[in-house]
């Protein structure tokens, strides 16, 4: 392998053991294979490509010193896993398309990804839940948890951190710090860690005593050696935040040096105490583009041109609800009364432009979304009105502030939840389709999913002077532009609004934009249905109620939640009232939905546009 390594394809290695047969000289050829394999791969299949290129180095040194799948290696989020799937033997061609390898550690995919995650902040406390595995049952294995300097100041990360750093035995958490979560990281950790260990003096001495600190094997002299160290450092530098918790902390090292990453990790191995490793990446690494991306645009990409950087599908007609309502909160955040709140997200929201013409009203606090909707809710009680933008997928961790912090108080805040729905190839960490079903166990939440772009403008300016939390869900799919001309502010938008004078003919109630675009279909049919114009999922409109009550079928079709979301909360409230009529509710199977593409994921489920339309014709002959 060491004469051919030039020719080789890479995915022909198999397991981490193939690593470690590689001279260094191998193995930075190796890097550059891997790298030309990632920027390949997702400038055909799109991906997460600049955070998986800082961490090819990495991944390689860590495959060569630890005994894998026996020891457990956790990558927070685990969108930084192409090199090592590669390097476990995962062909990465079909990325994240419909039965083919996901973007993330999976546990399904073999022996070699032991934990899972598509939201950051989880590997350290299931790194702490693996060491006490260990010591109950009495095995011997390393754990590696590597994580992001975005993810080090999420609530859950600093809880597990905490926990473990009282601890007596070896946990290995490796820092990765690229100073980039997503979009340049941000808060006080972050900064700190460009300045820990950075004092000239403290490094001279460091660089002496390193060797004698690690490489001594008895423990009296290591532990002279570190208190020694530990009051030189106290003296020069003063304790950092990982000493201060319980870590020996180690650093930083250069992230694309193997050998000295190497001889590191192989030291750690003699220590009986949870460790951090502060390593230093560039993010994009290997692809000047990437590299010199400053707002995230490199983060995750769709399919491009690797040589131009260009986007190989474009849209030129067509425009996306995240840009549309990213377009409108610049508008609203005109009024000085508005606030701005983003956690770690602006740039996936199209927000780049609010924070850079109201950058005293805009927040970002990072990836920290429970701190978001607290600071939220008491920013509404301080008289302002917050905006709070965040995917559907990360409100999820927030539900005890939404509910607790901010709908108990009453407070007044817009809620856009962006990526509602189905999410395609992200899969089943980052589906959007669970949030309908908790808003609605909320009291002093108003829910709204807009059909179209007029609509949203109407439940955006509405939402402004609420008294309430209005939560406007829409999903991260395209619609024409022409449909942008003449914007216009509907009357009454939380009405619902019934088209057709029979009282008891069927009625359709068809949810979102893809709702109003079968409603589309079944009116070229000219089927005999009546059709509610709505907006407004939760509380329901009680007017239309009492006519939903006369129809003798209804037809409800809802692909972008769960059953338990709109569909089993009006179900339930026609039979209260005393419905006797037939109803189809058509939506999202209650279970976790796996990578596809989105087209893929309705049709299975059932839910694309030929198929509903299908089933609303066979309804309407039973």
């Amino acid at each position: 392998m060491k004469k051919v390594l030039e020719n080789i394809d890479i995915n022909s290695i198999q397991c981490p053991n193939d690593v470690k047969k590689l001279s260094l000289k191998d193995c930075d050829a190796l890097a550059a294979h891997l790298r030309e394999e990632i920027i390949r791969i997702t400038s055909l299949y799109g991906g997460h490509l600049s955070s998986n290129l800082g961490t090819v180095e990495l991944t390689i040194a860590l495959a060569r010193v630890f005994d894998f799948p026996k020891d457990k290696l956790i990558f927070d989020v685990g969108h930084q896993s192409y090199a090592w799937k590669i390097l476990t033997g995962r062909n990465l061609e079909y990325l994240n398309e419909k039965g083919k390898v996901s973007g993330f550690q999976k546990i399904n995919e073999g022996p070699f990804d032991a934990y899972e995650a598509g939201h950051s902040g989880t590997a350290a406390s299931a790194a702490l839940a693996f060491l006490d595995a260990r010591e109950l049952k009495r095995e011997n294995y390393e754990i590696i948890a590597v994580v992001g300097d975005g993810a080090i100041g999420n609530g859950l990360t600093l809880e597990a951190l905490n926990d473990l750093g009282r601890r007596k035995s070896r946990v290995i958490i490796i820092l990765n710090d690229n100073d980039m979560a997503i979009s340049p990281s941000r808060g006080a950790l972050s900064h700190s860690f460009r300045s820990i260990s950075l004092n000239k003096g403290y490094l001279h001495l460091k660089a002496k005593c390193k060797t004698s600190l690690l490489a001594r094997k008895k423990k009296g002299t290591f532990n002279h050696l570190k208190s020694f160290r530990d009051w030189v450092k106290n003296v020069l530098v003063g304790s950092n935040f990982f000493d201060d918790l319980g870590f020996l902390y180690l650093g930083p090292f250069d992230g694309h040096n193997i050998k000295e990453m190497e001889n590191v990790f192989q030291k750690v191995k003699r220590v009986d105490t949870p460790v951090v490793i502060h390593i230093k990446t560039k993010k994009g690494k290997g692809y000047s583009l990437a590299e010199l991306d400053e707002d995230g645009y490199w983060h995750g990409v769709t399919p491009f041109d690797p040589t131009s950087g260009k986007p190989k599908e474009t849209h030129p007609d067509e425009i996306s609800w995240s840009h549309v309502m990213g377009d409108m909160t610049e508008v609203f955040m005109e009024d000085k009364k508005n606030v701005l709140i983003c956690p770690a997200m602006a740039k996936g929201s199209h927000l780049e432009n609010c924070f850079r013409k109201y950058p005293e009203r805009c927040f970002d606090p990072g990836i920290a979304e429970e701190h978001a909707l607290t600071y939220a809710g008491a920013l509404s009680l301080a008289g302002f009105h917050p905006i709070v933008s965040i995917y559907s997928t990360f409100l999820q961790r927030a539900y005890d502030e939404l509910l607790h912090d901010c709908a108990r108080m009453n407070a007044s805040v817009t809620l856009l939840i962006d990526r509602a729905g189905l999410c395609g190839k992200n899969g089943d960490t980052h589906q959007g389709i669970y949030d309908p079903a908790f808003l609605m166990s909320i009291p002093h939440i108003i829910v709204t999913m807009p059909r179209s772009f007029d609509d949203a403008l109407s439940l955006y300016e509405e939402s402004l002077s609420s008294p309430h939390i209005i939560a406007i869900r829409y999903p991260h799919t395209l619609e024409k532009k022409e449909n942008l001309k003449s914007l216009k502010v509907k009357k009454d938008i939380f009405s619902w609004k019934i088209e057709g004078e029979d009282d008891h003919s069927p009625i359709f109630m068809g949810i979102g934009p893809l709702g109003l675009a079968l409603e589309k279909r079944l009116k070229e049919k000219k089927l005999p249905y009546r059709y509610l114009d709505f907006s407004l999922l939760y509380p329901f409109d009680e007017k239309a109620i009492s006519s939903l009550l006369k129809a003798n079928k209804i037809f409800l079709y809802d692909p972008y939640s769960t059953r338990n979301g709109f569909i089993t909360h009006l179900e339930a409230h026609l039979l209260e009232k005393g419905y006797r009529g037939k109803i189809a509710g058509y939506a999202v199977n209650n279970e976790y939905i796996a990578h596809a593409s989105l087209t893929d994921q309705l049709q299975d489920l059932g839910l694309d546009l030929e198929t509903m339309e299908e089933k609303a014709i066979r309804f309407l002959k039973e």
